[in-house]
């Protein structure tokens, strides 16, 4: 009786065993919200995604908890933005996870911003010109478009290092893409009647938002990348944004208001407010969702001024 007791067990622990393996995830840990949404639109129910940046939160400051440590070592696969946009949080973290799977070389980093056409390459390195991103502006995510060239990157190192499900990943990818066309003409036709609007942001946060639906980003409140806006500075933005017929103030969720108010009351702009990442807002929870809202928020201020 005991014998049979025995078997019993071990073989309920077998199927147990058995089972956890057959329906084991992929571990995958993106730096911004953005990654991991483009990770779980081609990995589905094949992948656990960590995204270690908070969707309001400035990405180019996370706070690196002990945290992510445990879950970069047990990680298959990390997905980095590149452009070293978290290189002041990103590498310490790596360091202490002690996982050979996730370092550069391997098949388990990647590095987004492959592939991708990068806005403002610096002609050369200057201290003075602000906290200036010597490999160019690492916000490449607010073009929706980059967004297929990550999706087509991540699937094919999926495919990768998974090849039992590499069908799977790429009939995920087809659909992810389908949707994303749709929706992008969508977008196109809303900001289609205010190609060449000008506009001021607080950082050089969209450049590739503005390029891609033909806005015209003509100043900063920023006198330079990373430095806070200065009395002076804004003293000579004023009446250039004036002179110039600026209709819009876009600023990141996580800024401070009173200064783009105070600009926005003396040059009659509006202060539009945007997340930068996927969740930054309820209405945001993917990636598409995220371009809906912003798209939504950036006409409705602009059919206001009209």
């Amino acid at each position: 009786m005991k014998t049979a007791y025995q078997v019993l067990i071990l073989c309920i622990l077998f199927v147990v065993s058995w089972v956890s393996v057959v329906h084991a995830k992929l571990n995958i840990v993106a730096t911004t919200p953005d990654l991991g949404s483009i990770v779980r639109e081609i990995g589905k129910d094949k992948v656990e995604v960590t995204s270690i940046a908070k969707p309001t939160e400035d990405p180019h400051f996370v706070d690196a908890k002990p945290s992510f440590i445990v879950k970069l070592n047990k990680a298959d696969m990390l997905i980095d933005g590149g452009l070293q946009l978290e290189i002041g949080w990103l590498p310490n973290l790596v360091t202490g996870a002690r996982n050979q799977k996730i370092l550069p070389g391997n098949p388990g980093y990647v590095v987004a911003s492959a592939g991708v056409p990068v806005l403002e390459l610096p002609a050369s390195l200057d201290r003075a010109r602000g906290d200036v991103h010597p490999l160019g502006n690492p916000h490449f995510m607010l073009d929706p478009l980059n967004g297929k060239i990550v999706a087509t990157q991540i699937c094919n190192r999926l495919c990768q290092i998974d090849e039992k499900n590499g069908s799977y990943y790429k009939i995920n990818l087809k659909d992810f893409v389908a949707r994303l066309d749709q929706k992008f003409s969508e977008w196109q036709k809303k900001t289609e009647p205010f190609h060449g609007t000008k506009i001021v942001t607080y950082h050089k946060t969209f450049p590739y938002f503005a390029k891609r639906f033909n806005l015209i980003v003509v100043g900063t409140l920023e006198p330079k990348p990373g430095i806070p806006p200065s009395p002076a500075h804004i003293n000579q933005l004023i009446p250039m944004m004036k002179n110039e017929g600026v209709k819009l103030i876009v600023i990141e969720q996580f800024r401070e208001r009173k200064i783009p108010e105070f600009v926005a009351e003396q040059t009659g702009a509006k202060v539009v407010i945007l997340p930068i990442m996927v969740g930054g807002v309820k209405e945001t929870d993917d990636y598409l969702s995220f371009f809906d809202y912003t798209i939504n928020q950036l006409v409705s201020a602009l059919n206001a001024k009209s």
